[in-house]
């Protein structure tokens, strides 16, 4: 089990990512507008700056689900390799099976 601050920090990254996303949006595309003048790019590139660095999507960590680890986790399944072999061994995983050759 990962610990319990970094799961929460990374709960509210995502918040965060998707409560700016709109706003980061439009900034971006007004700082990389080569139609506008130089300030005005300027300026949107500043008010950029001044968002929470925590509100990038790209700050967001992917977790596992269950365990909250942090490495080697599937993105399609959000569950890391651990947790999908334990759910597959026991049998919670439709059409998954342990391969044996």
């Amino acid at each position: 089990m990962a610990k319990t601050s970094a799961v929460e920090r990374n709960k509210k990254r995502v918040k965060l990512a998707a409560q700016f996303a709109a706003k980061r949006r439009k900034l971006k595309a007004v700082a990389t507008n080569r139609g506008l003048s130089d300030e005005e790019r300027f300026e949107a590139q500043l008010k950029l700056a001044e968002l929470p660095r925590n509100s990038s999507p790209n700050r967001v960590k992917n977790r596992c689900d269950l365990t909250g680890r942090s490495r080697a986790v599937y993105r399609k399944l959000k569950l890391s390799r651990i947790a999908l072999r334990d759910l597959a061994s026991s049998g919670q995983i439709p059409g998954m099976v342990k391969a044996s050759w």
